[in-house]
């Protein structure tokens, strides 16, 4: 299991906004690879991603692993070390342009990871879960949302730090590969608010549109 790295700098927090370090640490989550092995992989020039494979050593997330001896020349591989976690603290500190080139290729990421597990049976299970709920809430409530949603990543920081010391010691019987996606953030202005609520004719209260797939 890879610890989450809590992310205050936001100096740090803007050397993780390039969108090909986004993909370098997902490449390397769970595995070893050359810089090489990863250029054809993510189809990048090899300078260029040798390039942000060492930066990403300088700040601690990935770390060389072994160096192999090529054709007069030294392959490094590489290993992801931990999962970059950016603080509110350093979120709201961290410029605006910023934050778009940091949640741009994460969205890019869940939706491929998604709609290819999708056309795998990835959502066949009867636990899957998926739902969408517009709300509109005051700033206590935003502040709620937000603490609880914190709270649940611990969660399953704690579920998953659990399952891996039963999974060594089952031999890594029924391991699964799984994926989990939380977010809260603004409604955007061009979609239309959730219509209030309203009272039935028998005097009970409609509710709120909530859409879930299972």
């Amino acid at each position: 299991m890879k610890p989450y790295a809590d992310i205050t700098d936001p100096a740090l927090a803007k050397a993780l906004a390039h969108p090909l370090r986004t993909h370098l640490l997902s490449a390397l989550e769970g595995r070893t690879a050359s810089p090489s092995e990863l250029a054809v992989e993510l189809d990048a020039p090899l300078g260029v991603l040798s390039y942000h494979v060492r930066r990403l050593n300088a700040l601690g997330l990935v770390k060389l692993v072994k160096s192999v001896p090529r054709r007069g020349a030294v392959e490094h591989y590489y290993t992801a070390t931990a999962r970059p976690r950016i603080t509110d603290a350093g979120w709201a500190a961290t410029p605006s342009i910023v934050k778009q080139a940091t949640v741009k290729p994460r969205l890019d990421q869940i939706g491929s990871e998604a709609y290819t597990a999708l056309s795998e049976g990835g959502f066949d299970a009867r636990e899957t879960h998926l739902t969408r709920s517009p709300i509109t809430v005051d700033s206590k409530g935003w502040k709620q949302l937000a603490r609880k949603l914190e709270s649940l990543t611990d969660d399953v920081q704690r579920i998953e730090a659990e399952s891996t010391k039963r999974l060594a010691q089952a031999d890594h019987e029924g391991e699964q590969e799984v994926t989990v996606v939380l977010m809260l953030f603004h409604r955007p202005a061009s979609i239309p608010a959730p219509a209030t609520e309203q009272q039935h004719k028998d005097g009970r209260p409609t509710r709120r549109r909530q859409v879930r797939t299972r």
